[in-house]
């Protein structure tokens, strides 16, 4: 996606520019933009980097959208109870939850104990 727009990156909102940048680097990977959930992988990224540290953001997301397309190649997804072949918004969907389920388990491991 391209714009004509002559405002600097600064001046825009950043939605905006995230949209953009997200649909121009879909294209250039060859994805499909339907196959992303912007708000799915911000939030996400967001609980990772309350949940743990910063850095853990991306490290997540890079590790859930990995994890997702290994299994999406192969045909399969795993909701825990061992991988079955289905869809690849199934198998998306599945990975977060497990990287969700995860990030709880680790959150409460490091709470302070009463």
């Amino acid at each position: 996606m391209t714009t004509t727009d002559a405002t600097s990156p600064a001046e825009r909102e950043p939605q905006t520019e995230l949209v953009e940048w997200t649909a121009m680097l879909l294209d250039g990977l060859g994805l499909d933009p339907s196959d992303v959930d912007i708000d799915a992988v911000l939030a996400l990224a967001g609980r990772a980097a309350h949940g743990v540290v910063r850095p853990a953001a991306p490290v997540t997301t890079f590790a859930v959208g990995y994890a997702a397309g290994l299994l999406i190649g192969a045909g399969l997804h795993d909701d825990g109870g061992g991988a079955e072949r289905v869809d690849k918004t199934v198998a998306v969907d599945s990975v977060q939850r497990r990287a969700d389920a995860l990030l709880e388990e680790f959150t409460a491991r490091r709470a302070p104990r009463e």
